[in-house]
């Protein structure tokens, strides 16, 4: 039987012509505002810095999608990472929901997938987990919104500690994979090291902008944090791996 190949032409292809479908909506669209703007007395100078303020803006985040991808493509080959942050996923989701369904599935996430089901099931967890996002704005964002916007009418104080907890409720989610292993001796507290190192490097970023008033780094924030935390985490793994 012939090996499964996680970077196979075809799912290079099915991947490719997803992504072009999404590029040509844009393009679409931004062809569809571009007219519209003309229309409203827009002048071609001021789209124009539009456009390039914007493009500017984009690589920012760009650059923290590719680390994802990069992360990813090890584990699971190029095709799937690259669909799925190029289209729906956010770089905050996918890496733990790959993680989660290979450690459901007694996979290590340090060697490919060989195995079509495995793969096929990852998938699938990033895939069906993400799509209930759509479902739950499309049918119920209205009433979540408009009941939000009443319980801030009426006591201003418990609508902001309201918000503040569902994001607090999302960020608990994701420090139950960095503190899961730091019973098992100092390697289990490699990512609870990593993770302060990101805090302290985006700290250091904030500082930036809202004290020295680098406004620029404010978009750069989150790549630096990224990239600084991930370069420091290969001694911090060699001390105490």
């Amino acid at each position: 039987m012939r090996d499964f190949d996680l970077n196979s032409m075809f799912l290079f292809i099915v991947a490719g012509i997803i992504v072009v479908f999404v590029m040509a909506q844009s393009i679409f669209f931004l062809y569809k505002a571009w007219n519209r703007a003309r229309e409203l007395g827009m002048t071609g100078s001021i789209l124009k810095r539009v456009a390039r303020a914007s493009a500017a803006f984009t690589v920012a985040p760009a650059i923290a999608i590719i680390l994802g991808v990069i992360t990813l493509s090890k584990f699971l080959g190029l095709p799937l990472p690259w669909l799925r942050l190029s289209i729906l996923g956010a770089l905050t989701y996918e890496l733990p929901a790959a993680t989660s369904a290979a450690a459901a599935l007694g996979v290590s996430i340090s060697e490919g997938v060989t195995d079509p089901q495995v793969y096929s099931t990852i998938a699938w967890v990033m895939t069906l987990g993400i799509m209930s996002g759509l479902i739950i704005i499309t049918l119920f964002l209205k009433k979540i919104q408009e009941g939000i916007q009443s319980l801030k009418k009426r006591d201003t104080k418990w609508g902001d500690i309201f918000l503040n907890a569902l994001f607090l409720g999302m960020i608990s989610a994701f420090l139950g994979m960095i503190f899961a292993d730091v019973t098992t001796g100092l390697e289990g507290w490699i990512p609870v090291f990593v993770m302060l190192i990101s805090s302290l490097l985006m700290l250091v970023c904030g500082f930036f902008v809202q004290v020295l008033k680098v406004k620029w780094m404010e978009d750069y924030a989150l790549p630096i944090s990224m990239l600084g935390a991930m370069a420091l985490s290969i001694p911090i793994t060699k001390l105490l791996g």
